[in-house]
């Protein structure tokens, strides 16, 4: 991919010395409230026509998912020269900052020039070129709007992020990754068996269980040297369940003395030491942004119960209380947060939970007759990804962080599990 994409910055010290007028824009704003963005086409020359069509449907998808923007649209193309008269027109429209590009195609490469104009100042607060083979240029404009996101609020984008998971349309459990928006369907294995609980690390790779050896082991797909490398292949479980924030380890489930309990794995030398050891079943781990804390299940106490430990002190404590059942925790990005499967009684559908990392506030984020399992967190802790069956079958489906807005990530095929956002 690095051969057929590749960014140019242009008028860089123009987008940086631009910035202070931006962030002023956005002080003028009350908290939370969406700035108002107005969308202008990306006009293409007579080589790209269809493709700017499609880098403006993507983008304005991606901006609208956001939630930072309030869009408007049909406005007037505005003049870089003398952008005064035309940005007038959007703020009438109510626009303070208006995006619009230039496309031109050249034998099968592209390049596509982004601006953001301020409407009060009448400046260019942002500008930007990207070059770019036919099929990259979807990727091309999610890296474009996580740039003009992250130029507008001071907060990354996830246009560029995919997720990974697992999904039996083959017969067998395979794991595929999609973009953020279900595009881009891709299976990475093909072990022919039950490959499942993908864990994306901070390089890339991705760490997942497959039983291709008939024994739950863990890999690594590399997904820059297209391979599958074997990591912890012991006549012993093995469940992933996360990756620390450094890269440097993995938490995993392992058959312990007497239970399964949890383990940490040193991705380095492969040595794994024992972290937990109680009366019950220990299992997905899930470490905190810090990497100085571990939530993860345990039934030590009867039915399987959400727990955080102290990873220096080993120091443990039980954060659910209210509920019959939980698993799959999963730290949110942000700490605050910690999202989980769980059910309120032992008649009630499995639904999707956040706790607070003091344990006093629960929130249930899905209430229906179907099963809904396995969340995980967008790396900004503003969606969470996760399975449902209110379809019939198990889809993937993604929602805002508070429960809202639920939808279906893609329409694919089989039954989907265990799904991990990129970091």
């Amino acid at each position: 991919m690095k051969k057929f994409l590749y960014i140019l910055l242009i008028f860089f010290p123009l987008a940086l010395a631009a910035q202070t007028d931006v962030y002023i824009g956005i002080a003028t704003k009350g908290g939370g409230e969406r700035l108002s963005l107005g969308l202008a086409e990306i006009r293409p020359d007579g080589n790209s026509e269809k493709e700017a069509r499609q880098i403006f449907d993507v983008m304005r998808a991606d901006l609208m998912f956001s939630r930072h923007f309030d869009i408007k649209e049909n406005g007037p193309w505005v003049n870089i020269s003398s952008p005064a008269a035309q940005l007038d027109e959007w703020q009438k429209k109510g626009a303070d900052f208006v995006v619009q590009g230039d496309m031109t195609g050249n034998n099968g490469e592209f390049e596509l020039k982004i601006y953001v104009f301020y409407a009060k100042t009448k400046k260019v607060v942002f500008a930007r070129a990207y070059k770019g083979k036919a099929n990259a240029l979807r990727r091309l404009a999610h890296i474009a709007s996580d740039q003009i996101v992250f130029a507008l609020t001071g907060k990354r984008g996830i246009a560029d992020t995919r997720i990974a998971f697992s999904n039996s349309s083959t017969g067998n459990k395979e794991i595929y990754i999609a973009d953020y928006d279900g595009a881009n369907l891709r299976k990475l294995t093909s072990d022919k068996s039950i490959a499942i609980l993908p864990r994306w690390s901070p390089d890339g790779k991705i760490y997942y269980t497959s039983y291709r050896y008939r024994n739950p082991d863990i890999f690594a797909i590399d997904l820059a040297a297209g391979k599958v490398i074997p990591v912890a292949t012991s006549k012993v479980l093995n469940l992933i369940g996360g990756v620390s924030p450094d890269g440097k380890t993995l938490a995993v489930t392992r058959s312990g003395k007497d239970n399964p309990s949890l383990f940490e794995i040193n991705l380095e030398t492969k040595k794994s030491v024992q972290i937990t050891e109680s009366s019950g079943v220990d299992g997905s781990p899930s470490y905190s942004p810090d990497g100085k804390f571990i939530t993860f299940v345990s039934n030590r106490s009867g039915n399987p119960q959400i727990y955080v430990m102290e990873m220096e002190t080993g120091s443990t404590r039980r954060l659910t209380s209210s509920l019959n059942w939980a698993d799959t925790p999963q730290w949110s990005p942000t700490g605050e947060w910690i999202v989980f499967a769980g059910r309120t009684s032992p008649y009630n559908p499995i639904d999707i939970f956040l706790i607070d990392i003091t344990g006093t506030q629960v929130r249930q984020l899905t209430s229906d007759k179907a099963s809904n399992e396995d969340p995980t967190w967008s790396p900004d802790g503003r969606f969470i990804a996760f399975t449902t069956t209110r379809n019939g079958r198990r889809q993937l489906y993604v929602m805002d962080a508070d429960g809202s807005a639920p939808h279906l990530l893609a329409d694919i095929p089989g039954n989907s599990y265990t799904p991990n956002w990129s970091k």
